[in-house]
């Protein structure tokens, strides 16, 4: 119970570290200063769609339920996603504060107003549309599902994986179809999780150091 309690304290303890420089970036970095707008050609073929604000909300739900799911199941791959999910969030904040970014991409009027794009107008309000790569919302959403599939418990269960796929499908594109995000800012987030997740999932580093130890005894 006390290495759960530990282990649980990882989340506020980020928590508080992530959220006290992201505010500092989106108070501080705004489209009137002098920031890097991000676009590609690909962006201008992919029309609105105010019906992906659910999968977007959604994603808080996810990820923070992927978490503790993993805390209470299989305290390694808790760890794993921790360190998978917050390395990639650290090196977003980095980004941010050395390259500032954003983009011209939302649109500035809806072609029709619904509960939908009332919920988009609402999200535009609340969330610049600066520092924007790689998208924390496609890192971590597929950092999410990575961690289910490699929760000893829940990799087991074909229903909960299959419809994390399904789910974490849906939040990628909802990033581009709300012009909350360019394709750049995709393929960024995906090239990060490339990098990342050989390093903290294929690696076995307690195996590794044992060797090393061994190695070490016998001079």
């Amino acid at each position: 119970m006390l290495q759960r309690i530990r282990l649980a304290m990882i989340l506020p303890v980020f928590s508080i570290f992530y959220f006290t420089w992201f505010s500092h970036i989106e108070r501080n970095i705004t489209l009137a200063d002098r920031i890097h707008v991000i676009h590609m050609a690909l962006d201008d073929y992919i029309p609105f769609c105010e019906w992906f604000i659910i999968p977007y909300f959604l994603w808080f739900a996810y990820v923070a339920s992927v978490i503790v799911i993993g805390l209470f199941t299989d305290e390694k791959a808790y760890v794993k996603s921790c360190i998978f999910l917050f390395t990639g969030m650290t090196l977003f904040l980095i980004v941010s504060t050395i390259y500032p970014n954003g983009h011209h991409l939302r649109p500035n009027t809806f072609a029709h107003q619904n509960i939908f794009t009332s919920m988009v107008a609402h999200l535009y309000s609340i969330d610049t549309p600066t520092n924007l790569f790689p998208s924390i919302h496609v890192y971590n959403s597929i950092g999410a599902h990575i961690a289910l599939t490699h929760n000893r418990v829940i990799k087991e269960k074909r229903w909960i994986c299959n419809s994390s796929l399904i789910l974490c499908i849906s939040i990628v594109l909802s990033t581009v179809f709300l012009k909350q995000h360019s394709v750049f800012d995709v393929i960024t987030a995906f090239l990060l999780v490339v990098v990342l997740y050989p390093i903290v999932y294929r690696f076995d580093y307690a195996t590794i150091l044992a060797k090393k130890q061994i190695r070490q005894s016998a001079r």
